[in-house]
Parts: C-alpha cells; sequence; structure tokens
C-alpha cells in the first residue's frame, strides 16, 4: 500500500532525531522508507554518517510502523524501545553524502505483552545492510521508564 502519513504523522522523535526522509509504503507486517544522507544529517562527518548509524534507521522504520498501527485504531505514536538487535551486517563503513538509502522492516514476531522482533534491511546503490531487531513498547512509556512498567 502506498503510504499515506508522512515521517511527522508518524514518529515520536522530533527535529534532527528524525532520521527517516520519506514513508514509501507500508502493508499489514512491513514498511518501507528513505533516507537521505545530505551534508546537514544527523551523525554526518567528513566521510558521511557512519554504518552503525544504520540500526537508528531500521528501529526509526519499526517505529513509523508501529506509528501506523496507532493511527490505524485511532491513537497516536508512542515511545517505544530499541532492546536489541542480533546480526547487523553493513557493506560499507560510511553512507555518503548525496545517497538515497531504502529501508524494509518486516514484522517476524508479535506478542501480546509488547516485545516484538522485525528483519530490517537497508539498501542504496553501492550498500547493503540488514539485522534483526527486538523491540518493546509498553502501553505506558513513563511507567515503564520509572521501573514499574514489566
Amino acid at each position: 500500500m502506498r503510504a499515506k502519513y508522512s515521517v511527522e504523522e508518524l514518529l515520536p522523535h522530533s527535529g534532527r532525531m528524525s532520521l527517516l526522509g520519506s514513508i514509501v509504503g507500508h502493508g499489514e507486517d512491513w514498511l518501507q522508507a528513505e533516507v537521505y544522507i545530505t551534508a546537514a544529517s544527523m551523525f554526518v562527518d567528513d566521510r558521511g554518517v557512519p554504518a552503525w548509524v544504520g540500526l537508528e534507521f531500521l528501529a526509526q522504520g519499526v517505529a513509523a510502523f508501529a506509528g501506523i498501527k496507532e493511527r490505524q485504531n485511532g491513537g497516536k505514536p508512542k515511545l517505544g524501545f530499541l532492546l536489541g538487535s542480533r546480526r547487523y551486517l553493513c557493506s560499507t563503513d560510511y553512507f555518503l553524502v548525496g545517497e538515497t538509502l531504502s529501508i524494509k522492516v518486516q514484522e517476524e514476531v508479535s506478542a501480546d505483552n509488547g516485545l516484538c522482533v522485525f528483519q530490517g534491511t537497508l539498501w542504496g546503490e553501492n550498500v547493503e545492510a540488514s539485522a534483526n531487531l527486538n523491540v518493546y513498547q509498553p502501553d505506558d512509556a513513563e511507567k515503564f521508564m520509572k521501573g514499574s512498567g514489566l
């Protein structure tokens, strides 16, 4: 399905910490987005954006996916947590200024308690990356952060 939401409508991030450029499409268990690497990108240095930031691109893809689910149910995006990742593999050390990266996140496992596992892929003209992401979205993030949420 073609995206009908903007990044700003889906992510609880704001300002420069909102790293996704646009939502390309989404379905029942997936989301595809694009990231534009510019000289003003968060984390950019003289070589580009370090490849480890790709994990955050994927995590924000998961957040946008969750944001769509919330919007479809009449709510607004909620805060979630990246608990960890497995097998982050990237074919480069840096994403270059001027590159457009595509990302896709696919929900693999979803538990009733808010724990989920996603397969994430990232690709561009000269780059490929992938990882599994373990995430948690509590019903009440504020309560969770105070230590009484699980």
